[in-house]
C-alpha cells in the first residue's frame, strides 16, 4: 500500500508489462485478424481523445484544462481496452484469458500516467483515501503570546528533533456547528521542545473535492517544512489543515450560508480559538497566513483580502475570481440565499476596494503555465492586489496545468516570500 507508484520503477515496470500484453495481442495468426486489432486500437484511442475534448473543450465539465500529456494517456487506455475487447473474438481460450488480464493492466498504466501529470497520489494509500496521519499527541496546552511575535529565528533551541511532527485532531464547530472532519497539523521541530516559542500560523486548505490530509499527503507541504527548519535552526510555521469542506464533494465557499453550513466561522472563529488555545502562536497579524490550492487558494484571498486584521499573508495557487459554484447564477441563488449585494461583497476585488490601501499585506498568486483559466485568474487577482496596496508576486508553473506539481512549485517559489513576512527569514 505503501509503494511510490509515481515514481520510475514502477511506471517503466508497468509500461514495460503493458506494452508486451499489447505486442501480444497485436500479433494474430493472419494478416487480417492483425490489422482488425491495429484498426480497434486506433478506433479506441481516436474515441479517449474525442472524449477528453467533449468534456473538457466543449462541456468544460472538470472546469480546468486538461494537458496533452493527460489526453494521450487516456486515448491510449483507450485504445488498450479495444484492442483486448477485439481479442475476444474468433482466438483461442487463452487468448481470451491475456485479453482479459490485459485489461486492468491497460486501466492501472493510463492512470499511473495520468497521476504523474497531475502529481497527486504518492502511493495505493494516497489512492484509496487513507490518511496516513495519527492522532496528534499536543502534551499540553500552552496558550497564546499576545502582542508582537514573541520569537526570534535566530534563537537556537537546544537539540530540536530533526524533523516535524504531523498528526490529526478533532477541531469542534462550537459557535459554526459546521460539521468538520479531523484536521491535519503540522509542528516544526522547534516547537517539539519543552518550552517551544510563539509560532507563526499557516491554514493549509485543499481543493475540493478534497480533504485536509491532500495538502500534506500530495502538496507535500510537511517535507517542504521540514526541510525550511533544518535552513532555520529548526523555525517553521505550525500548519494547520482544517476541513473548509465538510465532505469531500460539498463547497461551501469559505462563507456562512443556510444551504452549506457555516465554514467561514468554523475557519475564523471555531478553528481560530482551538489554535490559540492549544499551540503557543503569535497574535500578530502579520504571523497568520493562509496557503489554497483550487477552492481552498479561493478562500485564501478571501480572507486575506477581507480580514487583513486576522492575516497577513496568502499562498494561493489556482485560485477563482472568488466564491464560486460553477456560475454565477446558481452562486447566488444557492450560496447567497438569492442576495446579489451578498455576493457581490464576498469578492476578493470588492474587499480590495474596501481595505485599500493595506498597511501591511502580502499575496502570492500561482497557476499553471498550461492552464490558461486560472493564469488568467491568477494574473487578474495579481494586478488588483498591486493597486489596492498589497505587495504581490505572480508566479507560473512551467509545463504544468490545474494540478498538484503546480501547488509544489508555488509551495516551493513562493513560501520564502511568505517566510520573510512572518520574520522567519530574511
Amino acid at each position: 500500500m505503501t509503494l511510490r507508484i509515481d515514481k520510475p520503477p514502477f511506471l517503466i515496470t508497468l509500461d514495460v508489462i503493458a506494452a508486451l500484453f499489447a505486442l501480444y495481442l497485436i500479433v494474430r495468426p493472419t494478416w487480417r485478424r492483425a490489422l482488425v486489432g491495429v484498426l480497434a486500437f486506433a478506433g479506441g484511442a481516436l474515441l479517449g481523445w474525442f472524449l477528453v475534448w467533449l468534456t473538457d473543450d466543449v462541456m468544460n465539465i472538470f472546469g480546468v484544462g486538461l494537458t496533452p500529456v493527460t489526453t494521450m494517456w487516456v486515448a491510449l487506455g483507450f485504445g488498450g481496452i479495444a484492442l483486448a475487447v477485439a481479442n475476444f473474438f474468433r482466438s483461442r481460450w487463452w487468448r481470451k484469458v491475456v485479453a482479459g488480464v490485459s485489461i486492468p493492466v491497460f486501466l492501472l498504466t493510463a492512470f499511473a500516467g495520468v497521476n504523474v501529470d497531475f502529481g497527486e497520489y504518492r502511493n495505493l494509500n494516497d489512492a484509496l483515501g487513507i490518511v496516513p496521519y495519527k492522532a496528534l499527541d499536543l502534551h499540553a496546552e500552552r496558550g497564546e503570546v499576545i502582542g508582537g511575535t514573541g520569537w526570534s529565528a535566530s534563537t537556537t533551541q537546544a537539540d530540536p528533533p530533526a524533523k516535524g511532527e504531523i498528526g490529526t485532531v478533532r477541531i469542534p464547530g462550537t459557535a459554526s456547528g459546521f460539521p468538520a472532519r479531523k484536521a491535519v497539523v503540522y509542528l516544526p521541530p522547534v516547537a517539539l521542545g519543552p518550552n517551544p516559542p510563539a509560532l507563526p500560523v499557516l491554514y493549509a486548505l485543499s481543493g475540493q473535492p478534497g480533504a485536509p490530509a491532500d495538502m500534506f499527503t500530495a502538496g507535500r507541504i510537511g517535507a517542504y517544512l521540514d526541510a525550511f527548519a533544518a535552513k532555520h535552526n529548526g523555525y517553521a510555521p505550525i500548519v494547520v489543515a482544517p476541513d473548509q469542506l465538510g465532505g469531500p464533494g460539498r463547497n461551501p465557499m469559505c462563507v456562512d450560508s443556510r444551504a452549506y453550513g457555516n465554514s467561514e466561522t468554523y475557519l475564523l472563529k471555531d478553528v481560530r480559538d482551538w489554535v490559540t488555545s492549544h499551540l503557543r502562536v503569535s497574535s500578530d497579524p502579520a504571523a497568520w497566513g493562509v496557503f489554497g490550492y483550487s477552492q481552498g487558494a479561493t478562500c485564501a484571498v478571501q480572507f486575506a483580502t477581507a480580514r487583513p486584521d486576522l492575516f497577513g499573508s496568502a499562498l494561493a495557487s489556482s485560485s477563482e475570481l472568488g466564491p464560486t459554484l460553477g456560475n454565477k447564477t446558481l452562486t447566488i441563488t444557492t450560496g447567497f440565499e438569492g442576495s446579489t449585494s451578498a455576493f457581490a461583497a464576498a469578492q476578493p476585488a470588492t474587499a480590495m476596494k474596501k481595505h485599500a490601501p493595506y498597511a501591511d499585506s502580502l499575496m502570492v498568486f500561482g497557476a499553471g503555465q498550461n492552464d490558461a483559466k486560472y493564469t488568467a485568474f491568477a494574473k487578474t487577482l495579481h494586478t488588483e492586489a498591486l493597486a489596492a496596496g498589497i505587495r504581490s508576486e505572480l508566479l507560473i508553473s512551467p509545463g504544468t496545468a490545474h494540478d498538484w506539481n503546480t501547488v509544489r512549485y508555488t509551495l516551493t517559489n513562493g513560501f520564502p516570500a511568505v517566510a520573510a513576512h512572518m520574520g522567519l527569514a530574511p
